[in-house]
């Protein structure tokens, strides 16, 4: 018996129903919503012809919102990268079984998912350059602040997939003669990142759209560029914004996508570690078998 046959019913015929008429009442709720939104827009001039035009004009894309986007998908694709780093060297530092390495590692964590993110971008911009006499740039200044308190979720997020793998595979890599960091690279930390996954790609998401809070330090990514420096020019914000935030969703959604076919290619076995672990175990054999040698 398959477990949705046991943790769900299908529904019967008046269940369906009544699912078909709450879908047909809940997608005119939403056509009315959107109507009444419409109709309010449209009573305040909002969708005049001449606050539109400026975005089909090629300078509006290529002076405002391509060079904004580029710099939010640098600054973005740079954190990921980085965060991914952070949270992986900090989640192992959590579980270590020292001291010295758990209690520190465990301090930076719980610090910088604590303190706001736009707190950080001030700190960075503004503190570092008394304490280094050099001027900080604020690309840098949005990386550093993305990775620090995305890897700090991130770290915690993978301290959580470890412990979830079964106890079974940690010991069998040391019943075939692996030292802990290897148990830990080769077992642990892949099944943990996949079964984690869906948590990791939404983490990376909410970084995507955390470095809009880059125009408060005059960082020119999506929101600077395209929305503040776009809207001072045609004084039309509304428009830009609207523009920008079907941007924001157009990346996050191939984001999504991306994240999921990779999901499903590694369920399908691929190259990735299966979640019974077996192979995991097959190549930590030979690794550990290497080692002996």
């Amino acid at each position: 018996m398959s477990t949705d046959q046991v943790l769900y019913d299908h529904p019967g015929p008046r269940g369906r129903m009544r699912n078909r008429i709450l879908t047909v009442l809940f997608g005119l709720g939403l056509l009315g919503l959107l109507g009444w939104i419409y109709a309010r827009f449209d009573a305040k001039g909002q969708w005049s012809a001449s606050l539109w035009k400026p975005f089909a004009q090629g300078s509006t894309w290529t002076d405002y919102i391509l060079p904004g986007l580029g710099h939010t998908l640098a600054a973005a694709a740079v954190a990921m990268v980085l965060s991914l780093v952070f949270g992986i060297v900090f989640a192992v530092g959590r579980l270590s079984e020292h001291w010295w390495l758990r209690v520190p590692s465990g301090a930076v964590v719980e610090f910088f998912r604590a303190v706001p993110l736009l707190l950080l971008m001030f700190f960075i911009f503004f503190g570092l350059p008394f304490l280094t006499q050099q001027p900080m740039s604020n690309f840098w200044a949005v990386v550093i602040a993305l990775t620090l308190y995305n890897g700090s979720v991130l770290a915690e997020a993978f301290r959580a997939g470890v412990r979830a793998v079964p106890k079974g595979q940690s010991e069998a890599g040391y019943a075939i003669g692996l030292r802990k960091s290897q148990v830990m690279s080769s077992i642990l930390i892949p099944q943990a990142a996949r079964a984690m996954l869906p948590v990791i790609v939404s983490q990376l998401v909410v970084l995507v759209k955390d470095t809009a809070l880059g125009y408060i330090i005059s960082y020119n990514e999506l929101l600077q560029l395209g929305v503040n420096n776009l809207s001072a020019n045609f004084a039309n914000v509304v428009q830009a914004a609207i523009v920008a935030a079907a941007i924001y969703i157009t990346v996050n959604a191939t984001l999504t996508t991306v994240a999921g076919r990779l999901e499903r290619w590694t369920r399908r076995g691929g190259r990735a570690p299966r979640a019974t672990g077996q192979s995991v175990l097959a190549g930590a054999a030979e690794m550990g078998q290497a080692t002996a040698v």
